[in-house]
């Protein structure tokens, strides 16, 4: 018996609870944001599965059909992909959650991809339903909330495992945290875990209508201020906000650091290897208050990154430092956390 998922690029839509119709449209009318309905195609691997609206990973098999969201990806570990490249309707789940196109370029370490094939798209009143109808409104307004920063120098580099031990912290010294992820690819687990962690409130570019970040730097900046000015209205203490990417990716973390400004008030780098703090620093003129990752993941690589970037690293994965970044949080935000 085959079903239908709604992936979690498509949990700001009203679509499970009310009707619509699916239309085949000629690919010169598809565009980024897109919701489309697809049919899992191929032979099953380990990546068939899909991202729920809750964050839930579940399987998919052949016949199964799938709807997200058409968009553009330029992941540096995984792949490169866009709804640009479909042939003949056949195309990839570009992510779990639900980012859809085609596959140009993909890392020969992972498995096949998930694949479909184009069925029609999401309409209503002839007319798409797309993500860019249910972001956040709102004014482009003022955004004064103090904001501990997470850059990385790729992906899988530790951000999101900062993120969360960010609002631990945080929310357990009796503080109101708004985590958000503001670049990237579609995937609603990350902040998710945030929410879990303790912050009262999550949000990501999802929510602000993008499928992934992989926009133009102005389609970005107008979909990313009435956010911020929404989190600005929740009067939170701090927003623990995760940039997707590395600041040298096509994913505007860097307009999103220009659109943050002075409010960031704390920025932590996840790395790769010491070596790679020092290409950020370098490469993008950031100099972080800390390195975290597998750079900090021993204490040759602590030591390796005092030495080459003068910076100090905690290894946050292991919930034995725990102490050592509450302190270090504690000093550079002039709060003594550890009492609370």
């Amino acid at each position: 018996m085959t079903q239908t998922f709604n992936t979690s690029i498509a949990r700001i839509t009203d679509i499970d609870r009310n009707p619509y119709d699916v239309r085949l449209l000629e690919q010169s009318l598809w565009e980024s944001g897109d919701y489309v309905r697809t049919e899992v195609t191929g032979t099953r691997t380990v990546l068939y599965a899909i991202e729920s609206c809750t964050g839930e990973m579940l399987p998919v098999q052949p016949g199964d059909q799938v709807i997200g969201a058409l968009g553009h990806r330029e992941a540096t570990l995984e792949g490169v992909g866009s709804y640009l490249d479909v042939k003949r309707g056949n195309m990839h789940a570009l992510t779990s959650a639900g980012l859809l196109g085609v596959f140009t370029s993909y890392s020969t370490l992972l498995p096949r991809p998930l694949s479909l094939h184009y069925r029609g798209h999401i309409v209503r009143d002839n007319h798409k339903i797309t993500m860019r109808q249910f972001a956040i409104r709102g004014d482009k307004g003022s955004f004064a909330v103090p904001t501990i920063l997470i850059i990385g120098t790729s992906m899988m580099a530790g951000k999101t495992v900062a993120g969360r031990r960010l609002c631990e912290v945080l929310s357990s010294a009796g503080l109101d945290i708004v985590g958000a992820k503001l670049t990237g690819a579609g995937r609603y687990r990350d902040i998710a875990s945030f929410k879990r962690a303790g912050a009262a409130h999550v949000f990501d570019f999802v929510d602000a209508g993008l499928p992934s970040t992989v926009v133009p730097e102005q389609e970005f900046r107008a979909a990313i201020r009435p956010l911020l000015s929404h989190i600005d209205k929740l009067r939170p203490d701090y927003l623990v906000a995760e940039t997707g990417a590395s600041p040298l990716e096509p994913y505007n973390v860097g307009a999103a650091m220009q659109e943050l400004g002075d409010n960031i008030v704390c920025i932590i780098l996840a790395a790769s290897d010491p070596f790679a703090v020092v290409g950020v620093q370098k490469a993008f003129n950031v100099t972080p208050d800390l390195v975290i990752g597998p750079a900090a993941n021993t204490s040759a690589a602590v030591a390796l990154v005092r030495k080459l970037a003068d910076l100090p690293a905690i290894n946050v994965i292991d919930r034995d430092t725990l102490p050592e970044f509450t302190t270090f949080l504690g000093n550079k935000l002039g709060r003594n956390l550890l009492a609370a």
